[in-house]
């Protein structure tokens, strides 16, 4: 009778789910669409807005039947400032039921109007409208990722078109003689989510867009001090915490803010300097980390140098701004001793402490003011703070690859767009303590576009009370990316400690489907409540909400991860099949291990909340 408290077989639908939301998980490309794909007339893509001494040169070219590539040349034959343009176009509301973008914290099931603003450090230039079929119906994307872009695209009442705007040079551009972007637009019927791939593709093939090279370490979990510690770190409690994080799976340790500076107000007043004044023998920590078996990554706040720092006397006058409720300036990437000081930095600190990695943070605040002057003078050699900037990161990469070609080095959210890519390996989410939805949420959009770059959770975290169960959900949430711990492992009951051995063993095991395999994320506005990996005929299903699983005839192994509330589990068959069944609780406890035979139709299982079944399809048996 244990075995049927656990594990129900049925062939009636329940009228339960007779209701529910079914998700086909076959993961070759769906049917085409009955609907035409979406039309857009060449002519009237236009520009609108002061050209000044600017002509326009228009070229329109074909990739495929469905995709256009519209390149726009400006040139002037004096040194000229841009002026703000729009490039505008429209098209019919047929067949739409939602749009993406890479854009956090959005509604993005209400489409009557969307805006997103990009540039190097922030989003990425794309947007795409897909119907309720979950396939793309079209998809726009600019190929320049370095300077500031913004995409808007409203639905007109009066007649259900949507009226796209690209606003382009709204963000001050030094003089310049010429001037290319090129449109991409894609009204292919593909999965939404492949039209963003193939979008990210193009990025990565435009010239000095070439992404950097992902070591095998930036795809293993790791420990973050950030939410356990904050500024508080002691070497005795982080090398405590590493020996058993490592003995959980994890391959690396982040020590984030705090080891700079003995102020813990937080804020970055004393920020700057780079002197461990909390830790003086960072080498030996650095070497104590590396005897646990774990690598060491350190922050640092690229662009800051603190009120209170001794080495802001230095930079007077070459800051773009300051943050006055943190305490800090922002340094001025166009002047090159700026440059040459920020990269000396990180060499000197990857020479001498034996550093594996860094966590480069709030690159977004090197960009221009109104009031920034963009020219090349009183020692700057850049006009452009977005080219200094470029300039800036490509230095760093290239000097510490040159140094150790495999060095790991994070960046996150907002600032995940193409060119981000070509200085960093690890995309992580932003900022979600404690809120696994979120966090979901954030990874899926960042797996979505990031390709092969290493896509990070955000570090998660839960207080000591919380049920095992619930816990779990924390590490569930984020399973299509790499997980970052950041509880205090020494103080957590021992039950989470059983949690995050099993959940971390099976995820290491399964890191080729989870973050190597194809991921088939589901719908955005409903905050993707079904994800799916698959690779070598294995598929992981996480569900999220109550929602059909359906079995495709070519896996050979389905593991289904319940990570909802309710204990149930439907699958549905179309043949008979003798399989071995393992359910596990959250805890890695064998519940039922055994051989059966489920018969064709609708299958009603039972799994334990945040726990897993996993189903090995023997062979499919004869038609009697």
């Amino acid at each position: 009778m244990e075995t049927y408290r656990y594990l129900l077989l049925s062939l009636i639908i329940s009228i339960l789910f007779s209701c529910k939301q079914e998700t086909s998980l076959n993961y070759s490309l769906p049917e085409t669409d009955k609907i035409t794909a979406v039309k857009i007339i060449n002519d009237s893509i236009k520009i609108e807005g002061d050209l000044g001494s600017f002509t326009v040169d228009k070229k329109i070219v074909a990739e495929t039947d469905n995709i256009r590539l519209i390149t726009f040349k400006f040139s002037s034959k004096i040194p000229s400032e841009l002026s703000p343009i729009t490039i505008k176009f429209n098209f019919p509301s047929i067949d739409i039921n939602g749009y993406w973008n890479p854009k956090i914290s959005m509604d993005k099931v209400n489409y009557y109007y969307s805006g997103l603003t990009s540039k190097a450090s922030k989003n990425a230039p794309i947007i795409s409208f897909y119907n309720n079929s979950l396939n793309n119906r079209i998809t726009i994307a600019l190929s320049d990722a370095l300077n500031q872009s913004e995409i808007i695209s409203y639905l007109k009442e009066e007649d259900v078109f949507f009226y796209p705007e690209i606003k382009l040079f709204q963000e001050k551009m030094p003089k310049t003689k010429f001037y290319e972007i090129t449109l991409r637009i894609d009204t292919r019927s593909v999965p939404y989510y492949e039209s963003i791939s193939d979008v990210a593709d193009w990025w990565s093939n435009l010239p000095d867009y070439s992404p950097m090279s992902i070591p095998n370490e930036a795809k293993r979990p790791m420990y973050s001090t950030w939410y356990s510690y904050h500024q508080n770190i002691t070497v005795p409690e982080i090398i405590e915490e590493c020996r058993i994080a490592k003995s959980l799976g994890c391959g690396a340790v982040i020590v984030d803010d705090g080891w700079q500076t003995k102020d813990g107000n937080r804020g970055y007043a004393y920020t700057g300097d780079w002197n461990p004044d909390r830790i003086p023998d960072m080498k030996g920590f650095v070497d104590a980390v590396h005897n646990e078996g774990m690598q060491f990554l350190l922050w640092y706040s690229l662009p800051f140098m603190g009120e209170k720092a001794k080495k802001h006397s230095q930079f007077e006058g070459k800051y773009l701004r300051h943050w006055e409720s943190q305490g800090t300036y922002v340094l001025d990437p166009r002047y090159p001793e700026v440059r040459n000081f920020i990269v000396n930095t990180y060499i000197e600190a990857l020479k001498n402490w034996n550093l594996d990695g860094f966590k480069l943070d709030f690159i977004g605040w090197f960009t221009a003011t109104k009031d920034t002057k963009l020219t090349k003078e009183k020692g700057r050699d850049y006009a452009s703070v977005n080219k200094a900037t470029d300039a800036l990161m490509t230095e760093i990469t290239k000097k510490l690859t040159s140094l150790k070609p495999d060095i790991l080095i994070e960046f996150r959210q907002p600032y995940i767009g193409p060119l981000m890519r070509k200085y960093g390996n690890m995309f992580r989410a932003v900022d979600a303590p404690n809120n696994a939805v979120a966090n979901r949420v954030e990874t899926t959009n960042l797996r979505i576009m990031a390709k092969n770059t290493a896509v990070h959770s955000d570090m998660f975290i839960w207080r000591s009370e919380e049920s095992t169960e619930k816990a779990a959900l924390q590490i569930l949430n984020i399973l299509y990316s790499v997980p970052q711990l950041s509880v205090r492992l020494k103080e957590i009951p021992e039950k989470h400690i059983e949690m995050i051995q099993f959940w971390f063993d099976y995820w290491n095991t399964n890191r080729n489907v989870l973050i190597d395999g194809k991921f088939i994320p589901s719908n955005p506005g409903a905050n993707y409540p079904i994800l799916t990996a698959v690779n070598n005929n294995h598929q992981i299903t996480t569900l999220y909400e109550d929602i059909v699983v359906r079995h495709n005839e070519s896996i050979e192994q389905l593991d289904i991860i319940n990570a909802k509330a309710s204990k149930k589990i439907v699958l549905a068959l179309k043949k008979e099949y003798n399989v071995k069944l393992i359910i596990n609780d959250c805890t890695g406890k064998t519940i039922i291990e055994q051989d059966t035979r489920l018969p064709e139709g609708i299958q009603e299982l039972e799994v334990p909340e945040s726990g897993i079944i996993k189903i090995k399809f023997k062979q499919q048996l004869p038609i009697i």
